[in-house]
């Protein structure tokens, strides 16, 4: 059965605004061929393909003495999407989207009031970019914490900061970010091919030879399933060192977009959760820019690589990042 974590454990707690559902949208759709073409996460787990067996889905998540429950407005659209999910595994993050914003922010005394085409303004002004806002949002954190297959490079004290650097002695190997990046002068990434651990034969065919060869590899997963040189040639043309700075950069920007967004939003949401959502995008604006300077800083190292010279420059230093996250309380 699948567990997703709908608490925001590794995402900024309740300090990031990241619509959940297009990941477990993802999970349920993908397709593990154990039962052939078409045995989907969501079907292996609903009675579709073992109608004989029990069907399960949990979520894990916690709440707290806030108003809200979660801290943060926008993450009550997880647990609304966790629930709409477990019931019906084929509904698009879209149009769970669309039904949450609509309970949760469409005024209907401003139509009751007489005010001319509200329901047609708020439709153009508010659901639409707002949306499409949630839609990107996913995504959007990826780019900024973990791009390409990256994973784990959390601080183990902060939580949810930076810590790629993060490898005291005495502590297993794999509760340590080094572990799953294994950046190191020859390159960045798990070999989990045939070569490597053989994670890959976990999976069916045919993901299990589209994942060993990083030919086919989709570049998502890539430094997930396969250590690779600073140079590999990404398929964009890029250098896989170029390809990752751009992405850290890319993440910040569309941080930067949301916030812009949700200020364009403002005349269609009281003040309380309009001011609310704002200075949580501004943290996570920040902490988007903390994720790229010390990924960038720390992987640097290795790479001996210049940053490309058309991205912004850093605005931290590694050792005072580091300093930052050593365990006593101070870490960001």
């Amino acid at each position: 059965m699948p567990e997703f974590q709908v608490t925001m454990e590794y995402l900024g707690h309740a300090n990031y605004l990241v619509f959940l559902s297009t990941m477990w949208e993802e999970c349920l759709k993908s397709d593990t061929y154990q039962q052939g073409k078409g045995s989907t996460v969501g079907r292996c787990t609903d009675g579709s393909i073992y109608p004989q067996k029990y069907t399960a889905i949990a979520g894990v998540s916690n709440v707290g003495l806030d108003t809200n429950w979660n801290g943060h407005p926008f993450n009550q659209a997880n647990w609304y999407a966790f629930g709409r999910l477990a019931w019906n595994n084929t509904l698009s993050s879209e149009q769970i989207a669309d039904e949450w914003i609509k309970l949760t922010y469409y005024n209907d005394s401003c139509q009751k009031c007489g005010e001319a085409n509200y329901a047609e303004d708020w439709t153009k002004n508010f659901l639409a970019p707002v949306k499409k806002m949630m839609m990107e949002s996913r995504e959007a954190a990826v780019n900024f914490m973990t791009p390409l297959g990256l994973h784990h490079i959390m601080s183990a004290n902060g939580h949810y900061g930076p810590g790629p650097w993060w490898a005291p002695k005495g502590v297993r190997p794999e509760w340590t970010p080094p572990y799953y990046h294994h950046a190191g002068t020859d390159g960045i990434g798990f070999d989990r091919t045939t070569k490597g651990s053989d994670a890959v034969s976990q999976y069916h065919e045919p993901l299990a030879s589209e994942f060993n060869n990083v030919a086919t590899c989709p570049e998502k997963y890539l430094l997930w399933f396969h250590h690779l040189r600073w140079d590999y040639k990404m398929k964009n043309g890029r250098t896989l060192w170029d390809d990752l700075c751009y992405h850290y950069q890319e993440g910040v920007n569309q941080v930067r977009d949301f916030q812009k967004v949700w200020d364009k939003a403002g005349p269609y949401v009281d003040s309380t959760r309009f001011m609310e959502v704002q200075r949580k995008l501004r943290i996570q604006c920040i902490n988007a820019i903390l994720w790229k300077d010390a990924c960038t800083l720390y992987f640097q190292q290795f790479s001996k690589m210049p940053i490309p010279y058309e991205l912004e420059r850093p605005v931290n230093n590694l050792d005072e990042m580091i300093y930052n996250d050593r365990g006593d309380g101070r870490s960001h």
